[in-house]
């Protein structure tokens, strides 16, 4: 007897660990329009909404900067070499649902590490579930993409170190995100995405190009960003010479997908890093000790 419930509805993608090569790009050049589609309309309705609603402006923001990540975290089943893809296919996928490692992958489009091993260290440190802030470590602050995430949609029940209860407040969050530096540009995710797009990497010739290219080298932590650069202008070549970029293409878009697409991240691990309170201790008096010396 068959106790598995039908697989019927969404939250399906863990189906593309099951597709053979050819077919899983072909699919994904259906669905990768949807997602940029849906980030910028997301995007669209942000920016209508900031003078009058600003706290669902920014939540808008915030989810078209999200759908547009989840575009970005696809791309990397596809730069991953053919040999690693089953092995990894799970946790991308498991990533294209996740809102940590979504926001994750957004924050790195602005990062500029040199190597896969120091991209590692800026994606663990962005994973802590804590931090310590303040003058020695003095407070102990929450996961902030979650917190900023978390506190704009929903009013909530919130403890501070000192066990105290108080209210967490959405039309808080949104002063606090517009003190943080609330930008009414697109979000980079966004930029990124339609950057792929425009030059043509989401059609099935271009997710092939992409593949092959970017299949060749295993982004592990000693491979250097020149690395995916190289990688990036031979893809850049191969689309020009198959004529795949959109008329619209920009020099700028161009520039996006040779120096500015974070490396790939096939080889890293996104979910919450757990802080106990004896490293937030030991932390402390590490911070202390550098202070009195």
């Amino acid at each position: 007897m068959n106790r598995k419930g039908p697989s019927i509805g969404l939250r399906q993608a863990r189906r593309l660990c099951q597709m053979k090569p050819e077919a899983r790009l072909a699919f994904l050049s259906r669905g990768l329009p949807v997602i940029l589609t849906s980030a910028q309309s997301l995007w669209r309705g942000s920016r209508k909404l900031e003078k009058e609603m600003p706290r669902e402006a920014e939540v808008l923001r915030i989810l078209a900067e999200e759908e547009a990540a989840r575009a970005l975290v696809l791309m990397d089943a596809v730069r991953c070499p053919d040999h690693l893809v089953a092995a990894r296919m799970g946790d991308i996928v498991r990533w294209s649902y996740d809102h940590l490692a979504r926001l994750i992958y957004a924050e790195a489009t602005s990062w500029k590490p040199v190597t896969v091993g120091e991209l590692r260290t800026y994606v663990d440190r962005e994973r802590k579930s804590h931090y310590l802030e303040g003058y020695a470590g003095e407070y102990i602050v929450p996961n902030w993409c979650l917190y900023r995430r978390e506190g704009l949609l929903y009013a909530d029940i919130e403890a501070g170190e000192d066990d105290e209860l108080s209210w967490s407040d959405p039309a808080q969050s949104v002063l606090v995100a517009s003190a943080d530096g609330m930008k009414r540009l697109p979000p980079q995710s966004l930029v990124h995405a339609e950057a792929l797009a425009s030059l043509g990497v989401f059609t099935p010739a271009g997710l092939r190009a992409t593949s092959e290219i970017f299949g060749q080298v295993e982004f592990i932590d000693q491979v250097e960003r020149m690395c995916a650069r190289t990688l990036g202008k031979r893809l850049f070549t191969r689309l020009v010479k198959e004529k795949l970029p959109a008329e619209e293409a920009t020099d700028k878009q161009a520039s996006v997908l040779v120096y500015e697409w974070q490396m790939p991240m096939y080889n890293l691990q996104f979910s919450m890093l757990p802080v106990s309170m004896d490293e937030f201790e030991a932390e402390r008096e590490n911070e202390l000790a550098g202070l009195a010396s």
